[in-house]
């Protein structure tokens, strides 16, 4: 078991530092049994949405969450924990990240959202809270789809008064 000198850990938790001050949100995975191929893709994938994946301490990044002024405790998982750190909104990378562990699960792998933190707003978010964000359709489609209830009853109106129109003519 490799241990780190004080000057490595010092240093580890003035980059959680920079990189919380640097995030939106933060997410707590459990990447045991987990391949360095596999950490590698969930990497590329993070970052083609703005994330990355951290190793780091539990106890080193507690300490980073608090010096940054955030009520969260990854020391609270039992489990090896990474920090997957998101320069955006979790609703720009939920769906992608839902996506990666599912495909994860197929073959026999497992990395576990453990919960996370909306460094903005001081919230912890659950795991469970994790994968209804992650359910939910791209934004483009939810305003797509505000659009249509939007513009509906104005329709819905223009035909009542076509037809009306219409039988006003005939008569």
């Amino acid at each position: 078991m490799n241990m780190l000198t004080k000057q490595q850990k010092i240093k580890q938790v003035e980059e959680g530092v920079a990189e919380i001050k640097n995030s939106k949100t933060i997410l707590f995975a459990d990447f045991t049994g987990i391949s360095t191929s596999e950490l590698r893709n969930l990497r590329l994938m993070l970052k083609e949405v703005g994330g990355k994946f951290k190793v780091i301490k539990k106890r080193l990044l507690k300490i980073a969450l608090r010096k940054s002024e955030k009520d969260s405790d990854p020391t609270q998982f039992k489990s090896q924990v990474g920090a997957i750190l998101l320069s955006k909104d979790i609703f720009s990378a939920a769906g992608n990240l839902y996506k990666f562990v599912k495909e994860l699960a197929k073959t026999k792998k497992d990395l576990k959202i453990l919960g996370g933190f909306n460094l903005p707003e001081n919230k912890n978010i659950t795991s469970e809270e994790f994968v209804k964000i992650a359910k939910l359709p791209p934004r483009e489609i939810l305003l797509t789809q505000i659009a249509i209830m939007l513009t509906m009853p104005v329709k819905k109106i223009m035909i009542a008064l076509n037809e009306v129109g219409k039988t006003q003519k005939s008569n």
